[in-house]
């Protein structure tokens, strides 16, 4: 096994595939492998997994079949792939071998030495296997994965990958099979399950859940130790009576200390408390992972968002996170970095991840670097049971996975009515709408929920706007003040679609959650250029200027989200060409995004976050990149 160190919270470096559950033993499972395409949908009645004949190519784990830099490079229908590799791996005694996928798309069958280990259904979510008792005790293992992904079939959870043959509209090219890393890691018999952090900032504690595996004869303990960089924060100690351990940690301090404590997390301030689970037997340790946590809270009341209990404005980017050569696979483990590190120099405090559940790394630079995340479920586009069945089981799965991370601020089930077309006539489509928002909120009561982004919600805690106008001065009618808020609300159908359905906005706060997609068209191209072209990259910044300020200038709005960060093949409407290429400078954008907005009074006083402001060496010379630089 190959030994990696666990890093603390505030590591520079973010390797493991699920940061907030580290164990040292683990080995990536990237790299080449053997690939076969099964059109005709043969290989299980054909036992591919027990040969070597069918696999007659070679293909890059994790990068999508579709991709360059897979080396296949195929955007054709290819409904059934199989993988194949052979690697070295031997577990110690009384230890066991887990082989984790970070997540295929959609259907995976796993075998280890033809012995079959794992079944799971679920594009964007991760799934693991104990594979000890299929290894050979000559420590060479054969590991075979069949990955079956329909492109044609609209009941799947899909996102934004196309099921016509090429990309059309705003749909792209596919994301098949393996796409995320697969590891394998050596962990005891009896071991911490995983974790899941809940912050209290109003008690200043963080609250723990705990799932343990143990034996039936066991004395087993927790240890849990807290830290902020050097200063110990809590060093505490439980029984394990169950396989399910829960607490309430305390930080130091008093009650007025903590309620404005520097221990709290936001995109100005990304305090990350690093933690150390230990699971004891008597005092011997059994098992211990490295985590990480933060105080932080997020909540909606008379018509604003409150970060920390203080009213905070949204600065949002729309990001599909799709990369030309790779797909949603990051090109390589930086890139969630360097991804993360634009948006801010961008100026925006927050992400929304459109249409995809993102790899946890990424996350993990969002706590690391501060930026709020709005997550989404991928949508699948035709309402059936089968679909309600494969949305629901993936989307808790979604929710397990991610609900430690601080960056985390609101869930999204549905978006724009993707799945949901008639929801304005059809009673059992708004049902599942209320059923996904209230699943939701029982399952994380902390975040706040948009039950269809855009339009159409017939229940929300944001009510999220999608208006593609062109003008601000359009924008300046529709929102400037509360008055012409609710008028747009009540009879202007911005898109032709109602934004409220059977619910009324009470004093839930708005967010115009799309807007802008202009487009820079240099050359005259084609493709589909989104809300509105332009052609020259000044043109591009006054247009962002314009919608921008528009927005900051109301002052019933309290956030917005541009669409978007950048350019998606055929999509041409980024801030950003496809390879990350600035259109505009980037301090010229930031200066734009950071302007004071109206609706929050106390936006001014942040300001000192932002005054001595300057731009990681990498993102200076991004800064620097105009018209001329673009490809």
């Amino acid at each position: 096994m190959t030994v990696h160190p666990a890093p603390a919270a505030s590591d520079p470096t973010v390797s493991h595939p699920h940061p907030q559950l580290v164990r040292p033993d683990w080995t990536d499972l990237s790299g080449p492998w053997g690939f076969a395409f099964d059109d005709g949908g043969v290989g299980i009645a054909e036992q591919w997994q027990g040969r070597t004949e069918p696999f007659d190519r070679t293909i890059v784990v994790p990068f999508p079949f579709e991709s360059s830099a897979s080396g296949i490079g195929d955007t054709g229908y290819h409904p059934v792939v199989w993988y194949r590799r052979t690697i070295r791996a031997t577990v110690r005694p009384g230890n066991r071998l887990l082989l984790h996928f970070g997540a295929v798309d959609y259907r995976a069958h796993v075998w280890v030495n033809g012995n079959a280990v794992a079944y799971h259904e679920g594009g964007h979510t991760p799934f693991s296997a104990d594979v000890t008792a299929a290894l050979d005790p000559s420590g060479e293992q054969v590991v075979v994965v069949r990955a079956e992904d329909d492109p044609r079939d609209l009941r799947q959870p899909r996102g934004k990958q196309d099921w016509e043959l090429e990309p059309h509209a705003i749909w792209y090219a596919r994301t098949s099979g393996i796409w995320q890393t697969v590891w394998l890691e050596e962990v005891p018999e009896s071991r911490i399950l995983g974790l899941r952090w809940t912050p209290d900032i109003d008690n200043g504690a963080v609250g723990l859940k705990v799932r343990v595996r143990r034996g039936p004869r066991q004395r087993l303990s927790l240890r849990v130790v807290l830290r902020r960089g050097d200063e110990l924060l809590a060093d505490d100690r439980y029984a394990v009576a169950r396989g399910e351990t829960t607490r309430s940690i305390s930080l130091p301090g008093d009650d007025m200390s903590l309620r404005h404590s520097r221990l709290h997390w936001s995109p100005e301030e990304p305090n990350l408390i690093d933690a150390t689970v230990t699971l004891l037997d008597g005092d011997e340790v059994v098992d211990e992972v490295a985590s990480y946590t933060a105080v932080r809270s997020i909540s909606a009341s008379r018509d604003r968002v409150l970060l920390n209990g203080r009213p905070y404005y949204l600065r949002m980017v729309l990001a599909q996170n799709f990369w030309p050569e790779s797909h949603l696979a990051a090109p390589d483990p930086d890139a969630f970095r360097r991804e993360v590190q634009l948006i801010k120099d961008l100026g925006f405090n927050g992400v929304r991840l459109h249409q995809k559940v993102e790899d946890p790394r990424f996350l993990a630079w969002c706590d690391r670097l501060g930026l709020l995340v709005w997550a989404e479920m991928p949508a699948a586009y035709e309402f059936s049971t089968t679909t309600i069945g494969r949305v629901t089981r993936e989307w808790l799965e979604v929710l397990e996975r991610d609900a430690s991370h601080p960056c985390v601020i609101a869930w999204v089930p549905v978006n724009e009515s993707w799945g949901v077309p008639s929801l304005e006539r059809s009673a059992a489509q708004r049902d599942l709408v209320r059923a996904l928002y209230h699943l939701t909120k029982a399952v994380d009561a902390e975040r706040l929920v948009i039950g269809n982004d855009g339009w159409e919600q017939p229940v929300t805690d944001v009510v999220t706007v999608h208006d593609y106008a062109s003008r601000g001065d359009v924008l300046r009618a529709r929102y400037g003040d509360h008055a012409a808020l609710e008028h747009t609300l009540a009879h202007t159908q911005p898109g032709y679609r109602l934004v409220l359905l059977g619910s009324t906005r009470d004093d839930k706060p708005v967010l115009i959650s799309e807007f802008g997609g202009i487009s820079l068209d240099l050359e005259g191209r084609t493709g589909w250029g989104g809300y509105g072209w332009v052609r020259t990259p000044d043109d591009l910044l006054q247009g962002y200027e314009d919608l921008v300020g528009a927005l900051l200038s109301s002052s019933a709005v309290v956030g917005f989200c541009w669409t978007q960060l950048t350019d998606t093949q055929q999509e041409r409407n980024g801030l950003l060409t496809a390879e990350r290429q600035a259109k505009v400078p980037v301090e010229l954008i930031r200066a734009v995004t950071r302007r004071l907005s109206a609706a929050v009074a106390g936006d001014a006083i942040d300001e000192f976050a932002y005054g001595d402001y300057s731009p990681t060496p990498d993102a200076a010379s991004t800064s620097d990149l105009g018209a001329a630089d673009l490809p």
